[in-house]
């Protein structure tokens, strides 16, 4: 099973307020979301699919942040990006943080960074970001 990090290019079409379980409720704009994560489990990248399938409504379980978000009715996964066998989640949340802004205290709950979930009102733009945030820490 390919293991790795990954990041979830999102759409909110709607602003919306989102509980996030015991991180609270976070009032959010639509627009463009990146979620950086890391899949390292026994599962590895079959995380995604997982995310995924909560984002189209067919799992409702919520065990990450992002969850929340995905499971709002507003909320589409769009992309993925994937560096396979690298373990560099925090540095590409970092990279990606350069240009969005961060969604304090979301998604990195096990690292030193303020938050793993960024947010940006322009698309190509932070597709591009990512990918090459992807490329670099990957090289």
């Amino acid at each position: 099973m390919a293991k790795g990090t990954y990041t979830l290019l999102i759409e909110l079409a709607d602003p919306a307020t989102v509980e996030f379980g015991a991180a609270g409720e976070r009032d959010l704009s639509s627009g463009w979301y990146a979620y950086t994560g890391s899949a390292f489990g026994t599962g590895g990248f079959s995380r995604v699919e997982r995310h995924r399938e909560l984002a189209a409504g067919e799992r409702d379980a919520r065990h990450w942040h992002v969850d929340y978000l995905l499971g709002h009715p507003a909320s589409r996964v769009v992309e993925v990006v994937k560096s396979a066998d690298e373990d560099v989640e925090c540095e590409v949340g970092r990279e990606i943080a350069e240009v969005a802004e961060s969604v304090g205290g979301l998604g990195a709950s096990d690292c030193d960074c303020d938050s793993h979930l960024k947010f940006s009102d322009e698309r190509e733009a932070l597709e591009r970001l990512v990918r090459s945030a992807h490329a670099r820490v990957s090289e």
